[in-house]
């Protein structure tokens, strides 16, 4: 009896880790991408006058503190980035960048309700990054972004977009 309570124990704890990844509560994924720019002298700090800046916002705290910036920037070539500045939230297992059509709530469970669009998966919880934004992405349905944990069903954080 008490080696299938020790083994049922460790099944237990090993399926607990697996699903919750604990330790990622402990751990940094600093990531610092260059601004996109197609001029000859890219700044990591101000885009060049080939970069227009569509819309933007202040990440709000979900599920667990979140902050920095989000933009929306049009590259001379007519494709467009989504740029997350200054990016600190907690580091998780599964996390998604999210474009959604949701408002910015405290209800962190909503943004997972509405339509959204994948940019990919966090490049790290630190930092900045950009991500790509599909060429048929309506911008003016997809008003907010999220950084999703999908495997939980939560938002860490979410940004509204002005």
């Amino acid at each position: 009896m008490t080696w299938l309570a020790a083994g049922l124990a460790v099944g237990v704890a090993s399926v607990g880790l697996y699903l919750f990844q604990p330790w990622r509560l402990f751990t940094t994924v600093t990531v610092d991408e260059a601004l996109p720019s197609v001029s000859a002298t890219p700044s990591a700090t101000r885009p060049s006058p080939a970069v227009r800046e569509l819309a933007g916002g202040e990440f709000r705290s979900h599920e667990h503190r979140t902050t920095g910036t989000v933009k929306v920037l049009r590259l001379a070539d007519g494709s467009r980035v989504l740029r997350i500045e200054k990016l600190d939230t907690s580091d998780g297992p599964d996390l998604r960048v999210w474009l959604t059509d949701r408002p910015v709530t405290d209800d962190w469970y909503s943004v997972g309700k509405g339509r959204s669009v994948e940019l990919g998966n966090l490049k790290g919880n630190k930092g900045n990054a950009n991500y790509a934004i599909p060429a048929d992405t309506d911008l003016d349905v997809f008003r907010s972004v999220t950084i999703w944990c999908k495997r939980f069903s939560v938002s860490f954080g979410a940004a509204a977009l002005a």
